[in-house]
């Protein structure tokens, strides 16, 4: 099937960006406002109750998404890379806690029922880093909100984020960003350092 992928006469449709529940929402909307009617919506991935679409249908699909900043992913291995990428985002940035004994080899091969190496190889040859650096990024655009909004402390923000101590964490987070946690705090520039999840 060109438009989507059947699964048990319903269809399926891969969304990139989809990062939050807001992205959620926000799909919803724009597909009930063109007459579908979405049975599950989740990141990424959207079940519909129709079994196929018009090609006038996906036509308005892909602006109405286009225009919130969305896009169908067509390509099973682009379609696998983004539900990583969605697993990801879910944990770091809509969990309560990452543990430090999180094993996201076991965690990501369980969630996609594929060989980790398999996912990690082809995560890296598509993006061009590896999941772990990836991973890493979240984390700091994570630490990044955390400390915007100033209610934890940095040995907090150590804990909710499974990194072994606050200076594993500084350590981490001037790698990337070239300054430490606490002098972004104290610099007020994080307004101008934060990025969009799906710019990330």
């Amino acid at each position: 099937m060109l438009n989507g992928v059947s699964n048990n006469e319903k269809m399926i449709l891969y969304i990139k960006n989809m990062v939050c529940d807001r992205c959620k929402m926000a799909v919803t909307v724009a597909l009930e406002k063109l007459g579908l009617h979405p049975e599950n919506v989740t990141l990424g991935e959207v079940k519909l109750k129709e079994e196929q679409l018009t090609d006038s249908q996906q036509q308005r699909l892909h602006a109405a998404l286009h225009e919130l900043g969305f896009e169908r992913i067509e390509d099973r291995k682009a379609r696998m890379i983004e539900r990583i990428k969605n697993k990801i985002i879910q944990v770091i940035h809509n969990s309560g806690q990452v543990s430090q004994k999180y094993n996201w080899s076991d965690v990501l091969a369980e969630e996609l029922h594929y060989d980790y190496n398999y996912l990690s190889n082809l995560f890296s040859s598509v993006e061009g880093l590896t999941i772990e650096q990836f991973i890493i990024r979240q984390k700091i655009e994570r630490v990044k909100e955390l400390l915007f909004y100033d209610e934890l402390s940095l040995s907090e923000i150590s804990w909710k984020l499974g990194y072994s101590s606050v200076a594993h964490l500084s350590s981490q987070f001037k790698k990337v960003t070239g300054m430490t946690p606490s002098h972004m705090k104290k610099s007020r520039q994080m307004e101008n350092t934060r990025k969009s999840l799906d710019d990330v």
